[in-house]
């Protein structure tokens, strides 16, 4: 159906959010979409804090980008914000690289003090970069997410059912089979 970008801002490689990520990556792959998993931290540190419009890999992510229908873009919250990891992606990207995207916001942090960062910190970013429409995102306490020794994701009863809703949501923008059961339902 559509393609998604899903972007994970997360400087940690043993990170809750792209976790989290990867497992709502799942639920939108069964709704008959193909999804792009992307984890900024994996982009070379000189081409970031360089601002290295012309590195191979800032291309690939701006083609990446462009090319997508949708882009999911989750974040740890750090000092009430998003991570300086996505900052310094989403200012390489060009200004209007959203124009016409469907855009889901997530956010994992440790306090709920942190709950508005996605309104306050991140949609604004998101709608000055042009996204056509950004849907409902979702903040995840780091409690609700739980990594087993075997590396399986629990995420707690609420929030799961939360995030259901935000990437149904999300996929019934996009024209996923959530919009198709819908519309014959």
């Amino acid at each position: 159906m559509a393609t998604i970008l899903s972007v994970s801002g997360s400087p940690s490689p043993t990170s809750r959010t792209a976790r989290l990520l990867r497992h709502l990556d799942r639920r939108l792959i069964a709704q008959g979409h193909e999804v792009i998993p992307f984890d900024v931290r994996d982009l070379p540190a000189g081409a970031l804090l360089g601002a290295d419009f012309g590195h191979p890999a800032i291309v690939r992510v701006t083609a990446l980008v462009e090319q997508a229908d949708g882009v999911v873009v989750g974040t740890p919250v750090y000092k009430a914000a998003y991570s300086g990891l996505l900052k310094s992606l989403l200012d390489l990207l060009p200004q209007y690289a959203l124009t016409d995207k469907t855009v889901l916001p997530l956010a994992t942090g440790g306090s709920t003090a942190h709950v508005l960062a996605i309104d306050y910190a991140l949609r604004p970013v998101l709608s000055s970069m042009g996204a056509k429409h950004i849907v409902p995102g979702w903040f995840t306490l780091d409690k609700d997410i739980t990594v087993g020794d075997d590396g399986t994701l629990t995420v707690a009863p609420g929030s799961a059912e939360a995030l259901t809703h935000v990437t149904d949501q999300f996929s019934a923008a996009l024209g996923g089979r959530t919009a198709l059961l819908a519309a014959t339902g």
